[in-house]
Formats: C-alpha cells, structure tokens, sequence
C-alpha cells in the first residue's frame, strides 16, 4: 500500500512539475517560433498599366502643369508590430500573420498605389528583425522594374511610439522614414521611445497566458509563437543611454525620450537626413486631456525637423479646431471639468452624469447625488485617457456621444482640438524676449496606418474588419476575460465613482485602460499621401515630399493642384512660400476620384493567384471604372498664426473663409480662382489650403455612433459599429463626403515687398 501511495504522489509530483515546466514555457515563448517577411509572389506590374494611370491623370491636368501625381501610403504595419501582432490572434477574431511580404504584394496588386513605406513600431523591432524590414524592403523595391520608371517605390521607415502620461509629457507618435535602402543611408537601428522600462513592449511582458492557448487549443501554436515573438523582443538588450548613435553597437535597441533626442540621434550624430511626420495628434484614445502643442513647438524640440503631418488616417481626421476643450486647466495646473456646449459634452461631464442617474435611480437625496457626480468628474479627469474606468460597470453606449467632435468630417476619436492641425498652425512659440517666432510649417499628408500589412485601404470601401483596425474578442467568453470585470453585463451599477491613480491604471492590461470598444465605431479605411513629382522614380517622389508639393486624401484619389500666381506671373505650388505685402492670386483645380468596378483587373489576376487575391486583397482591388464621381465644392481655409502671445486661437482660424460651389467642366474637373484683399490690410503673416470635396458615397463607420436624438439635438441613444463578434462581417457604411486637403501656401508679410 505505502508503495502504492508513494507512485501515486511521484505521479503527481512529476505531473506538478511537468505542469509549471509547460505553464512557464509557454509564458516564455519556448515552444514558438520566430516568423520570417514571407514570400513576395507577384511580379512587375506591365509597363502599359503603369503608362494608362498616367494618362488618365495628364488627361484632366492643368495645361501649365507637367508634374505627375503619384499616390502612397507612408504609414504601414506589419505583425512585426506588437499592437498587430496582438490583432492578429484568434481570440480577438484576427486572421493571422501579415508579414512584410504581404504589404508588398497588397501595394502593387490590391490598392495599386505608386509608393509605400513600412513604419512597425520600433518598441519591438530588434537589431535582427531591423535586418529583416530592410531586406524585405529591399526584396519589394527588385521587383519593381527600372529604377526611373518603376511601378511602385517602396521606402524603409519605423514608427517611434512615444505616449506621456500627462500633458506635460506626451508628444505623440511620429513615422522616421528614409530615401535611400542602402545601410549606410538608413539608420542603424530602429529607435524605439521613451526608455526600456516604459513601454507597451514591456508591459507586455507576461505575453499570452497559457490558459488561452488551452482553452482555444486548435490555435495553441498562435499563442505560442506571439509569446515567443515577445521574449525575443524583451531579450534585446538596450543600448547605453549615454553612447552616441554613431558609436553604438548594431546587437542592441536605442531608445529616444522625446522629439529632440530622436532628431539629434539621426541628424547630428548618425548625419542622416530621414522624413519624420507626425500622426494622430488629435487621437484621444491615448492623448492626455489638455493636451497642446506648445512644447512641441520649443525650438529646444527641433520642430523644424518635421516638415509633414498626417492629417488623416484610419483613426480618423485630426485637422479641424474647435474651441471646446475636454477639461479646463487653470493657472496653477488644475483641471475642473468644462460644462457641455451646444456642440460638445466632455467625458467628464458625462461622467457625473452616469452617476447622477445611478443616484438618483437609488433614491438617494439629490444633494448626495450631485456631491457624487462632482467626484465622479474629478476622478475621470485624474485618470487622463482612462478616465472612463471611473465609471465602474459602465458600457460603450452609456457615454452617448461624449468627447466627440459632432461636427467634424469624420473625426478621430475623443478628440483633441488642442493638438489638431489647424490649432498648431496657428500657433506661435516666441522667445522670452519676444525676438525669435517659431511656427510649424507643415506639408499634409494621409496614410492608412493599416496594422495587417495593407497599405492604401481606402480604395474601396470593403471588408471593415481586414481594411480598418476595427478589431475585439471573438465570443463573449473572450469578451468577459479581456474587459474590466463587469462591463460586460454592466451589473456594477453602484451610485459612487472609481479613483485610481495613475500608477495603478498603467499597471492594467492594455484593453482595459482604453475605449477600446467605442473606439472602433470611429475606425476607418484610411487616407492617401499625394505627391506632385517630376516622374516615377524614388528621387522625384522624395524631392516632391521635402519641398511639400503634396497632399493628403480620405482614400479616394482626388487629383488636386493648388498654385499662387503673384503680380510677376511668378508661380507657387502648395507646400510653398511667398513674401509679400499683397496676396497673389489663388487657382484651385480638383477632380474627382474614379469610380470603382467590382473585384479585381485583369493585370492583378494575372499578377497573382485567385487564392493570394482573396487573402491578402479581400477579393478586392482598385479597378477604376471609366466614370469620375463630381467635385461638389472647394472650400478654403484661411489661419493668421499668433502675431502676439496669447492671441485666441479660435479668432485666427477660419476654417471655410471661402466656399466655392463647383459646376463641372468638360473633364469632370471644378477650377476656380480667388484672392484675399484682407491680408494687405492685416499687414500679417497668413497662410491658406483647399479641401476638394467629392460627392457623398457610403463610407466605412462614417457615422459611428448613430445616435437617436431628442428635440433639443441631445444625444439619448447610440447604435455602435463593434470591432467584434456582434457587428460580425457588416461594413457599417454611412453616406460621407471624401476630399483632399491641399497642403497650405504660407504668406510672409513683407511691407513694401
């Protein structure tokens, strides 16, 4: 018997140990792989392809114009991302890997664009998967054909993912990409943000629990491989912080704090010269209420390095002010809630009002209710982006519309005025002694900021789980393990609020410290950098980027030419600058985007196989049809950048200073001319860009909340697009106008010049 018992214990003895070995292995990624760029399989796109795009768009060209317009997406994700990566699992219904390979293929064959650029997120590319971005990259660029004529330009970039706490500290995510492919024209290493102790990465650290991978145990080699992906990406060793960027090893990860440290490790020690852009200034879903961008504009901060920005993308348009803000912050830096305006309700606000009718619902005295909606407010605010976990129990739909911009052209979500396009425009950082004004003087842009490996999704409006970032839990049994405890049924209905510090909030899983359920009613197929360049090549792409003769779109390709012509005849096209104490003469010319046929042309599905088409394509290419949709208006927009310290933003912006209702010419296009006669009179800087806007087609989460309003115009009720299991395969489109932003044309004004 004691026998007996002594083999039962060693059984299970050996069964503990063979369990923690197993629980401990799969937490570290032992049993997973490393995953390779993949396979390119399509070839050069056929040169009579190329040379119809061309002449379709010389076609309705200005007859004084001889650029080419040339369209790409400069923001690009692969599952080298671990934000991707993540999406990519079965739990949160992804569709796995999408290796750099793919993005190749998608570039030529599915969206067709003319140039790209890969931008994962250097938090997690080690030294060996840096390697790998620029051989892949490289791999693309060989098929492409002649150097001065290829099919698709394709460029090596990261992202440096820099996210503060406050609104102090935060500055914001910016893609670093590079000209040329060759290493010594590339930096060395992929610079991650902030230091190597406060990452996302390394919040990460304990990877996918070993429970997922048993409980969905069909798919366990998924979980293991993204565990393994994150033990390698925890094992590279960080660089030494006081070493500069040229004298470092190439086996370790670099890391810049903020905006002026990236700069000076590529510009002043690596002698490179990289296009560096920021996005999603406006994106709430990690900004710090508060948030502005004056510190940005410290010349400390090299803002002079960041001659483009994104003004819209997948997350949505971050180029429109409004003078509503998200909380108040006084003179000694403390936050009190705003009160809600005709076109605004602060989260904060809601906040309290959640409560209040929690309260009141209790029949508690009303006295006591409004003593708990202020806290409620207060700890909302304490907990910046994460301000909604306040609320315990409370659903998606209980925040209505609030911290949205109603009256935005598909805004980005919980959006920041503060940190928009047009508000940093307008600003102006002068010295102490008010001899220096620093200003940013942007080119514009749009991407896709596609996270499977797609670059250029707003071709067609399709497949929003694949073409969009919408993404969430596959069944409610994954939604009830990932989400706070008790949003899911929202049983927790208990009338007090929740304070947190933000120690404690960063110390969550990822899914819990943001919307991340309201959020992906606001996610979209993306936006289009434009470029108007002498030719196809790499050079001529660049050269259109660094001299700003660019603009951004919703996805569709607008065509769009926006030039100055000053008293001389002299021409300016948009990114430039004139001085000068009388404005030129503006002429604007838009036409619309082709109209979309079904599936995929004959050069793709000869390019590549049925199979290949329907996975990393949807089925889907741009195929345009012989139709143009109409060019409805042009509207202009005027901002006057701080002359004084101080000076209200809102008074310097003029967000449709002309609207000019378009009647379509013999080419399907709308071209029209304007000048200015108050800036001679101002006798200030000005500067001005257009917004081609096209006719209304349904749109992907164009109208993501579809609230239910009462006979006041308040929202009561919201009908949201999930990025999981319950909105299924529906595309969610709503009827929305798509545009192009022009980059602006900038006035100095010089008396007498």
């Amino acid at each position: 018997m004691r026998r007996i018992v002594l083999s039962l214990v060693g059984v299970v003895v050996i069964l503990v140990v063979a369990g923690g070995l197993f629980w401990v292995g799969a937490r570290q990624g032992w049993f997973g792989v490393e995953h390779d760029a993949g396979v390119i399989e399509g070839k050069t796109i056929p040169a009579d392809v190329i040379a119809s795009r061309m002449n379709a768009t010389a076609a309705v060209a200005p007859q004084d114009d001889d650029t080419l317009i040339l369209f790409g997406d400069l923001h690009v994700h692969t599952t080298l991302s671990a934000d991707a990566y993540q999406f990519a699992l079965p739990l949160l219904g992804g569709s796995g890997l999408h290796p750099l390979a793919d993005a190749c293929d998608f570039a030529r064959y599915c969206s067709a664009v003319d140039f790209w650029s890969s931008n994962d997120h250097a938090e997690s590319i080690t030294p060996a998967r840096w390697k790998l971005v620029k051989d892949a990259v490289r791999a693309c660029q060989r098929v492409s054909g002649d150097d001065a004529n290829p099919d698709l330009v394709s460029f090596i970039g990261f992202e440096w993912t820099q996210v503060g706490r406050t609104p102090e500290t935060h500055f914001g995510h910016k893609n670093v990409i590079f000209r040329d492919l060759d290493d010594d024209k590339v930096s060395a290493r992929a610079i991650a943000a902030g230091d190597p102790a406060d990452t996302l990465v390394r919040r990460l650290a304990g990877g996918i629990s070993p429970y997922v991978a048993l409980r969905d145990f069909s798919h366990r080699q998924d979980y293991f491989d993204f565990n393994k992906f994150m033990a390698v990406t925890r094992a590279a060793p960080a660089c030494d912080a006081n070493t500069p960027s040229d004298q470092l090893p190439a086996d370790c990860v670099e890391w810049a704090a903020g905006p002026a440290d990236l700069v000076r490790k590529l510009f002043d020690e690596q002698k490179l010269t990289p296009l560096v852009i920021p996005h999603g200034t406006s994106w709430g879903f990690y900004t710090p209420p508060g948030t502005n961008w004056e510190k940005a504009l410290d010349p400390t901060e090299r803002p002079d390095k960041f001659p483009i920005i994104e003004v819209y993308s997948g997350h949505g348009n971050s180029e429109e002010y409004r003078s509503w803000s998200e909380v108040s912050i006084g003179p000694d830096g403390a936050k009190t809630c705003p009160e809600p305006t005709k076109d605004y309700l602060p989260s904060c606000w809601r906040a309290g009002e959640i409560i209040m009718e929690r309260c009141l619902k209790a029949n508690i005295a009303p006295d006591d209710c409004e003593k708990r909606a202020a806290k409620a407010r207060e700890d909302y605010l304490a907990m910046g982006p994460a301000g909604h976990l306040a609320i315990p129990g409370a659903t998606a739909e209980d925040w209505l519309d609030a911290g949205q911009c109603t009256d935005c052209f598909l805004p980005a979500f919980n959006f920041r005025p503060g940190t928009s396009v047009q508000a940093g425009l307008a600003l102006t950082h002068f010295s102490d002694d008010g001899a220096q004004a620093t200003r940013f003087n942007w080119g514009f842009i749009g991407s896709s900021d596609n996270h499977r490996a797609r670059p250029g999704t707003g071709y067609k409006q399709v497949d929003r789980r694949e073409n969009t970032e919408a993404t969430g839990p596959s069944s409610p049994e994954w939604r009830n393990l990932i989400l706070p405890p008790g949003a899911s049924a929202a049983t927790d209905l208990d009338a007090h609020s929740r304070t947190m510090t933000a120690e404690a909030v960063g110390k969550l899983p990822g899914l819990q410290v943001v919307e991340a359920e309201r959020q992906a009613a606001f996610l979209l197929t993306g936006g289009l950098a434009a470029v108007h360049a002498a030719n196809r090549s790499r050079e001529a792409i660049w050269d259109a980027l660094q001299r700003r003769e660019i603009y951004a779109t919703s996805g569709q390709r607008i065509l769009l030419w926006f030039d100055a012509i000053d008293r001389t005849g002299a021409k300016t096209a948009m990114g430039g600058r004139i001085a000068a104490n009388a404005a030129p003469t503006f002429k604007v010319r838009a036409v619309g985007a082709f109209k979309q046929k079904p599936g995929c042309p004959d050069f793709a599905k000869s390019g590549l196989d049925e199979a290949r088409l329907n996975k990393i394509c949807s089925g889907e290419c741009y195929n345009p049809s012989d139709e143009r949709s109409r060019i409805t208006r042009i509207e202009v927009v005027k901002i006057r950048p701080q002359a004084t310290k101080g000076e209200v933003l809102a008074d310097l912006v003029q967000d449709r200073y002309i609207v000019h209702e378009c009647t379509t010419d013999a080419n399907g296009g709308c071209t029209f001319t304007f000048t200015d006669p108050d800036y001679a009179k101002d006798k200030r800087d000005a500067l001005y860009y257009v917004k081609a806007i096209q006719e209304p087609e349904p749109m992907i989460n164009a109208d993501p909340l579809k609230c239910e309003r009462d006979a006041n115009g308040k929202c009561v009720k919201v009908h949201l697009c999930y990025g999981d299991y319950r909105s299924g395969a529906s595309d969610c489109t709503a009827p929305a106008e798509p545009r192009a932003w022009s980059s602006p044309i900038y006035l100095d004004y010089q008396a007498g010049g």
